[in-house]
Parts: structure tokens; C-alpha cells; sequence
């Protein structure tokens, strides 16, 4: 995505970071032992590291959204969809309580950030992410992370349909597919998101850092 040079919003705004995890991201997780294409994340990660860094020196809020599922909270829905696409059962077994897979990639939540654990893809769904959003005064919502097709999308759908602004850091979230990353952002700047870059964001909280 080609940088406009645009100054993005600081008062509301916080860094929302979705599913940084090891099952969707470490060499050794679930998403690399069914076969993903891993080439793009670390990359992403790359940036989401500076971004955090950014967020922090400039006040910015960072939130972690994180999936944590466990046998009693599967879906139901999901179990019968992976079935139909001749899955077993077991693929809904991603980042289970208190496994190595559910422990964050690269970055973890410091004191004063946020953190938010989820069952579903979106960060949203049963959760008290709104509740944390409103309680900090957020209103913009720059989000990064994995994948961008399927927990981002989620995410950043459900955001704007309960009036969040939302902006989408192209550059610092990433599918295990070009071609799904890239619909995905398309499909996501056409109707409910602004996409961004690393660049952008960095420089936009820069006036606000310290030194």
C-alpha cells in the first residue's frame, strides 16, 4: 500500500493487536504444522514490534486481543463447519488454555496495556472489549495482526458496526496467502476500514513521543 503521507488521528486512538500467538505464528504452532505459508509474519511482526514501541512512548493504548479456547467453549458452528470441509474436530483445538500455542508471539502485553482474550474470531463476541474501548475514552481503532482474512476482518467489521473508526495496518498484519491478504485489505478499505502503513502510524504519533 503506498503511503499518502497522511496524519492520522492520536486523540481516541489505540494500537489493537489481534492474535499475535504462537499457533498462527511460531515455526512450531498449529497453523505451521497443517502446512500455512508462515513467510509473511514475521515480517508483520517486525512492525508490530515498532508499533508497540511507538504506541508506548507516544501514551498511545495497545490492546492485546488473544484467542484462548478450551473443549467447554468450542463452537459448535465451527465443529460442523470444519466437518463439512472434510476436517476433523480437532482443528478447533488452536491456542488451548494454558498450552505453549496460546502464548503471545514476539510481543506481550506490559503493565498499563490492555489485554482481551477471546473464544470466537472476532475480538468483540463475547468479551469485554467494548467495555475497555469505552472505560479508556477509544474511539479509533488502529489495528494489526493475524489473519488478516479471517480474526482482523472479524474484528475490524464488528468495530465499525458499533461506530468505531477503524484503520487497518496493512503492512503490520498478514495471511498465510498473498492473494487472501490483499482481497481481504481490498474488501475491508471498500466498505469499513482506511488502510494504513507502519510509516504512517509512526510518524503520526511521533509529535507525541518522548525526547
Amino acid at each position: 500500500m503506498k503511503d499518502t503521507g497522511q496524519t492520522l488521528p492520536r486523540e481516541g486512538a489505540a494500537l489493537v493487536l489481534v492474535d499475535v500467538q504462537n499457533d498462527f505464528c511460531a515455526s512450531d504452532g498449529k497453523s505451521a504444522q497443517w502446512g500455512a505459508d508462515l513467510s509473511a509474519v514475521d515480517p508483520a511482526v517486525d512492525r508490530i514490534e515498532r508499533l508497540c514501541v511507538a504506541a508506548r512512548e507516544a501514551g498511545i493504548p495497545v490492546v492485546f486481543i488473544s484467542l484462548v479456547t478450551a473443549p467447554e467453549t468450542d463452537s459448535p458452528a465451527m465443529i460442523d463447519f470444519y466437518a463439512r470441509q472434510g476436517m476433523e474436530p480437532s482443528s478447533v483445538a488452536v491456542c488451548r488454555k494454558a498450552t505453549v500455542g496460546a502464548d503471545y508471539y514476539r510481543v506481550a502485553p506490559l503493565p498499563g496495556d490492555i489485554e482481551i482474550l477471546k473464544q470466537r474470531y472476532s475480538g468483540f463476541v463475547g468479551t469485554n472489549l467494548e467495555l475497555a474501548l469505552k472505560s479508556n475514552g477509544i474511539r479509533k481503532l488502529m489495528v494489526a495482526g493475524f489473519t488478516t482474512e479471517c480474526c482482523v476482518e472479524s474484528t475490524v467489521r464488528d468495530g465499525f458496526m458499533r461506530d468505531y473508526e477503524c484503520f487497518v495496518v496493512s503492512d503490520a498484519c498478514a495471511a498465510y496467502s498473498t492473494d487472501i491478504h490483499e482481497a481481504s485489505l481490498k474488501g475491508m478499505a471498500l466498505n469499513f476500514a482506511t488502510l494504513i502503513t507502519t510509516d504512517q502510524v509512526v510518524r503520526s504519533w511521533a509529535p507525541l513521543m518522548g525526547g
